[in-house]
């Protein structure tokens, strides 16, 4: 999958696809089944497969305090679009600029003469275009006048129930890890390099990878048993707080992880971490002893599950 940055990246022999547009937060199964039908509209017509994005997304720019939380940042996202083997994954930079652009304006520049849409698919509910003035009525009108067919994608059922990114968000929070990966078609992780944190957890015996969460809010905060797989492929148990560290007054939030049974470096290396069960919610301790004394449980807690 080529990746795209930006409109002005789009090259005049990528011109003529297929394209659909949202944010496919999670890339769970309701988005591969419109991702196949991408696929398939493509190859009928000889043309190439892609899939838009925004960055932000759009209610993050404009109500980032009311925008929910993301299940996938930007890498995550285009990881999962490109192990659905589309040939783009064209990105734009969304910001006050670009969501001032006139929704004619968008259909005849971008979609027609920049990418030479042939076939689009969107939700029957996606609005776009200054003050949200283009629905999807304006873009069948103009299809019909600028040769390009649009349809509505169909939502994915799962046992007559709707399966959705706000949907997975509240199997998470609820700690239904398995209902999740039902609807994601694989478990939930989070993916990420290890950076250099404040190398506290060292001191007290308990050791942790840190890895920046990349999003405004994320859909879990606590204390999980996880497990982790490194870049070679090498899997370890472990327990991750996912928070602001109250009791160390961090202020943003992060993914710390300690693996059991690990000793090697792992900063800069990929992580995917996989939370298998909800421990126990964060809390502020009266001191760093109590603290120790609550991860040293919180571990143990953790192990049991491989015991």
């Amino acid at each position: 999958m080529q990746l795209i940055r930006g409109i002005h990246n789009i090259a005049r022999e990528q011109r003529g696809c297929v394209l659909t547009i949202g944010n496919f937060d999670g890339v769970h199964l309701g988005h591969r089944a419109v991702l196949a039908q991408v696929k398939a509209q493509a190859l009928a017509r000889g043309v190439s497969s892609a899939v838009m994005t925004f960055e932000p997304q759009p209610q993050e720019l404009f109500q980032p305090d009311r925008a929910p939380a993301r299940l996938t940042n930007f890498r995550e996202k285009h990881v999962a679009l490109r192990d659905q083997e589309l040939d783009q994954h064209i990105v734009i930079e969304f910001n006050r600029k670009f969501a001032s652009l006139p929704a004619r304006e968008f259909i005849e520049r971008v979609l027609v003469k920049q990418l030479g849409v042939k076939f689009l698919v969107v939700g029957d509910d996606f609005r776009f275009g200054q003050g949200r003035e283009g629905d999807f009525a304006l873009l069948q009108k103009a299809g019909a006048e600028l040769d390009f067919e649009v349809v509505d994608t169909h939502s994915y059922r799962q046992q007559q129930r709707r399966v959705s990114s706000t949907a997975i968000r509240q199997a998470l929070s609820d700690g239904d890890f398995a209902d999740a990966a039902a609807m994601l078609g694989r478990p939930y992780a989070f993916q990420g390099r290890v950076v250099h944190g404040e190398k506290k957890g060292r001191t007290i015996g308990f050791p942790t990878a840190n890895i920046k969460l990349k999003r405004l809010q994320s859909p879990l905060r606590g204390v999980f048993a996880v497990q982790v797989a490194t870049k070679d492929g090498a899997e370890y148990p472990g327990v991750a707080n996912i928070g602001r560290r109250p009791t160390l007054n961090g202020e943003q939030v992060q993914l710390e992880v300690h693996l059991f049974d690990f000793a090697g470096d792992l900063y800069g290396q990929q992580l995917k971490v996989t939370p298998t069960r909800f421990i126990r919610a964060e809390q502020k301790f009266s001191d760093f002893a109590a603290l120790k004394a609550q991860i040293a449980q919180d571990a143990k807690n953790a192990k049991s599950d491989n015991e």
